[in-house]
């Protein structure tokens, strides 16, 4: 393993060989031994996990996919090359690889997920191996993962940290300091064992300590030397990133290539899948002029879901109460998982969790996922699946103040490769678009309001991501105005204030921001010439961009004048909020007016 994490290096010119080679005793015992998989079959139930946390330690995972016989060692020395699946960093692209990482700090915690999800869910003794780097014991979230595995008492995850001491420009933290690891690990209820990481004995002794469960997740602490084996680079600060300066010389110096191939253990046993009890449910449902807020929506409808597909699970940041996933939890509390304060492990557990087929809905208030956004980008790396449902959105939220406003939101999850963005502004159009999402591919993201708001939408209407509705228009009008959520019914508002004073203004529910129905938007520009876009959250990369890019290469634009939240809000009634704001609907009446002239006189507005 060492020699051909070193020949995959210099094969592509660039890699992390110094960095496989500290961990190559851990995995090639692992390998030969203790791991339960079969590479013919990826998506064998009872296959255990293997994620490497340390993705830069790629060489190694791909000399350990030649040695177990999954790949050539042409493949192998394909490493980095445009077209290759064995990228720089491991990603699902590869049939054994359940989770991209490299971003470090997240391979831990979604092997939290992958463990959870065999306990909990889908009930069957596979066991999770997840190699981690010391650099990483740094990040956070390795930390909420420590913290949960020792919460749920996940004894089917296994730690192993590379103690090399040197990370990419100096010493780590605590460099050999192997003993504040223990102390660290047990601290948060896992059973640690230290040993070194080249003496096989030693290594072999771990392993078999560890599936030894009592009832709490292993932290293996491995001491090890970075570069080891090769006298030029062993222990040796500046190699970090960089194959070796004489490849042939580290590779006559470790004994020459091999060409061993070791067959992992089989999987044992004949378990099946644990499925849930599933039954007809009645759709969650509402009256046209009800007063609901799309948070309860989208709770009630979820629940209501889950009662007929039991692959639905969900998952919560300890604000059930609010975002209304206690609903669920209330109903189908062996799928509902409460992650605490802990946004980043929220997100890592879904990612787990639809490795294993699951369909998770993580929801949280929206201005919380900012922690977890490098999860969600990562997530789309990994090609998941996953469901993110943000509350509290914008300045409507009140007297809490811009601490708990997702007025980011929007733009966060549009720049996410692949994504969906829906914004519903009624409890029934929730309901549909919670179902539409349940059969999404890729990251989706639902943002749901605080306030109750009238429901506009009776039960039986449609809304496919990628839709709109227009709500009012006619052949006389003189302006579109083009808004989603609590600035829907602003909108609305605005356009009878206006219809009052003969000005028709044609109103656009812009309900799926991300993919956006073009020709809706392109119909209605040609109708009125003119946009004006309203919209909870910040200027930049929300609704008012989406409608401007739809536009970027037309000959022939409309005016697009974007109303959105230009100030630092305060505490405040919702009402009062969206008037400084420059948002609610008299605000929108006032810019109609202003680029209408002849609808009335202009008047100030602290917007544009």
């Amino acid at each position: 393993m060492r020699v051909d994490s070193i020949r995959a290096a210099a094969a592509a010119g660039s890699g992390h060989p110094t960095s496989s080679m500290s961990a190559a005793d851990l995995m090639a015992v692992l390998l030969a031994k203790y791991l339960r998989y079969d590479f013919d079959q990826p998506t064998e139930p009872l296959n255990d996990h293997l994620v490497f946390s340390k993705g830069h330690a790629s060489p190694l995972l791909y000399a350990l996919y030649k040695a177990a016989g999954a790949i050539s060692d042409a493949e192998l020395l394909s490493f980095r090359k445009l077209g290759s699946r064995l990228e720089g960093h491991p990603t699902p692209g590869i049939p054994w690889v359940d989770v991209a990482t490299g971003s470090l700090g997240q391979g831990l915690p979604c092997g939290v997920g992958l463990a959870l999800a065999g306990k909990r869910l889908d009930r069957v003794p596979y066991r999770v191996w997840v190699l981690c780097g010391d650099s990483e014991m740094a990040e956070g979230s390795i930390w909420e993962a420590f913290d949960h595995a020792g919460h749920e008492q996940l004894d089917n995850l296994i730690a192993i940290i590379d103690v090399n001491r040197l990370g990419q420009r100096g010493e780590t933290m605590l460099g050999w300091d192997t003993d504040a690891y223990v102390r660290r690990a047990q601290a948060f209820g896992w059973r640690a064992i230290e040993i070194d990481g080249h003496d096989v004995g030693e290594i072999d002794r771990a392993y078999e300590q560890a599936l030894a469960g009592d009832g709490r997740p292993v932290a293996i602490i491995a001491r090890t030397v970075k570069g080891k084996g090769v006298a030029a680079v062993e222990n040796r600060n500046g190699f970090h990133g960089k194959p070796l300066a004489d490849p042939e010389a580290a590779i006559r110096e470790l004994g020459g290539p091999r060409e061993l191939t070791v067959r992992a253990s089989a999987p044992a046993g004949d378990a099946q899948p644990h499925r849930f009890e599933t039954h007809e449910a009645p759709a969650a449902s509402w009256k046209v002029g009800e007063e609901v807020a799309t948070r309860r929506g989208f709770g009630e409808a979820l629940a209501a879901l889950a009662a007929s597909n039991d692959r639905i699970v969900a998952l919560d940041g300890e604000v059930g109460n609010s975002t209304y996933t206690e609903l669920f939890a209330a109903g189908h509390p062996d799928r509902y998982f409460e992650m605490y304060i802990a946004e980043q492990q929220l997100v890592a557990t879904a990612v787990g969790f639809q490795v294993r087929g699951w369909v998770p809905f993580a929801a949280t208030f929206a201005a919380f996922l900012s922690r977890a956004y490098d999860f969600i980008r990562m997530a789309a790396v990994s090609r998941a699946d996953i469901r993110l449902v943000g509350s509290h959105c914008g300045v409507s939220i009140g007297e809490d103040g811009p601490s708990q406003m997702g007025l980011e939101d929007i733009a966060a999850l549009r720049a996410v490769h692949g994504s969906t963005v829906l914004y519903p502004c009624c409890a029934n159009q929730t309901a549909k678009l919670v179902q539409a999402m349940a059969v999404q591919p890729g990251i989706s993201y639902l943002r749901t309001t605080r306030a109750a708001t009238p429901v506009l939408y009776a039960a039986d209407e449609e809304f496919e991501i990628g839709g709109s509705r227009v709500v009012r228009s006619s052949d006389r009008d003189q302006v579109t105005l083009v808004a989603a959520g609590i600035t829907l019914h602003e909108a609305l508002a605005a356009a009878d204030e206006l219809a009052a004073e003969k000005v028709a203004a044609r109103v656009v529910d812009l309900y799926s921001v991300k993919p956006i129905d073009e020709r809706t938007l392109i119909e209605a520009a040609e109708a009125t010439g003119l946009i004006v876009t309203v919209e909870d959250h910040h200027a930049e990369g929300g609704v008012g961009d989406a409608v401007l890019e739809v536009f970027a290469d037309h000959t022939s634009r409309p005016r697009i004048v974007t109303l959105a939240v230009r100030v630092m809000p305060t505490s405040g009634t919702p009402a009062e909020l969206l008037a400084q704001a420059g948002i609610d609907r008299t605000h929108i009446a006032q810019t109609v007016r202003e680029l209408l002239p002849a609808a009335g006189t202009p008047t100030p507005r602290p917007n544009r």
